[in-house]
């Protein structure tokens, strides 16, 4: 690696070659000292950029892999991507080639479906061998997403449903709607992780690698202890084995009665929308249902709270609320024509 420094106006420029490639670039500075200081740190950065480009050449997917799962990290649709890319060089994984996995792998599937079990494991993987200076890291664009405005449960549809299923299946969509738990992670809870004199749960958050402590509130507590009986400590709280064995039974229940139908999804979704509506702030409301981010929090169920008279909480207090709901009376029969 051969540079050298010269000067255009008042700055100190630098130019060179390594490995048959040409650099050349201002180093900022107008003094001759700075100057060769920027220099040998430009040279260090060039140095370790190259040596990152000659581990990416070696290493394979496979490889890149054990050292995410040794690392600890979120295995949700890795083995698909181990399968899938196996020995493959990292340095020849590109955006193209991983969206082009996406569409062979799932021809008719969504553009959400295609980001979450391709391009998120994937690059997730390259990036944390990145992160580990044994390859350059990966950017890209995922497939465009369609937003779609979900159905949230309410309290009342909750306890609705609970009327007409059984102890079991009632009490996990109350566990859903109460705790914002994931119906995976709510099937996954044993007794053992179940405090009554606390009245605190365990939930291991599967899609996101960790683990929260949630509270139950007494009508919570109520559903589950119908349901103890003669539990066993590590036994399941809920008796499914998984999400898949729920959803039978679960829309047996609309079969037999006439309520909305609504999906699993929906008692988490309504847990975030109640809590935004009764004024908890998008941050506890991703603590409090194991969100990573607060902003995905507001995002995605913040659309919900469009009732534009909510601004009259900017001049009610107990005392002139009574007051406000008479004005919106009074102008209700204004507008009808009722006086």
């Amino acid at each position: 690696m051969l540079f050298t420094l010269y000067k255009r106006g008042d700055i100190w420029w630098y130019q060179g070659t390594h490995e048959g490639k040409r650099h050349r670039g201002t180093t900022g500075v107008k003094r001759r000292d700075e100057a060769s200081r920027k220099l040998i740190e430009i040279q260090e950065r060039i140095l370790k950029e190259s040596e990152e480009r000659k581990s990416g050449e070696k290493l394979t997917f496979t490889r890149a892999a054990i050292f995410y799962r040794k690392a600890g990290k979120p295995l949700r649709f890795v083995e698909k991507m181990e399968d899938y890319w196996g020995e493959t060089l990292v340095s020849e994984i590109t955006p193209g080639r991983i969206k082009q996995a996406a569409v062979e792998i799932f021809p008719k599937a969504t553009g959400a479906t295609r980001n979450r079990h391709v391009i998120v494991p994937t690059q997730a993987i390259i990036n944390h061998a990145a992160s580990l200076d044994l390859c350059a890291p990966l950017r890209m664009k995922r497939f465009k997403v369609e937003t779609k405005t979900k159905k949230p449960a309410t309290w009342e549809w909750v306890q609705e449903f609970m009327k007409h299923s059984n102890p079991h299946l009632g009490a996990l969509c109350c566990f859903m709607f109460l705790t914002g738990a994931r119906v995976s992670e709510a099937v996954d809870v044993r007794w053992s992780e179940v405090n009554f004199l606390t009245s605190k749960v365990l939930i291991r958050q599967t899609k996101v690698g960790k683990e929260r402590q949630a509270h139950m509130p007494p009508e919570l507590v109520k559903a589950l202890q119908a349901i103890e009986g003669e539990r066993e400590p590590e036994g399941k709280v809920f008796k499914y084995s998984s999400r898949h064995t729920v959803k039978p039974q679960w829309n047996k229940v609309f079969r037999r009665c006439n309520i909305e139908y609504l999906t699993f999804h929906s008692c988490r979704h309504g847990f975030a929308t109640t809590l935004l509506h009764r004024g908890v702030d998008p941050i506890t409301v991703a603590k409090l249902g194991g969100w990573a981010d607060a902003q995905l929090v507001f995002n995605t169920y913040g659309h919900a709270m469009r009732d534009e008279t909510l601004t009259n909480v900017l001049v009610t207090n107990p005392d002139t609320a009574e007051s406000h709901k008479v004005v919106k009376l009074n102008v209700n029969k204004v507008v009808s024509g009722k006086e």
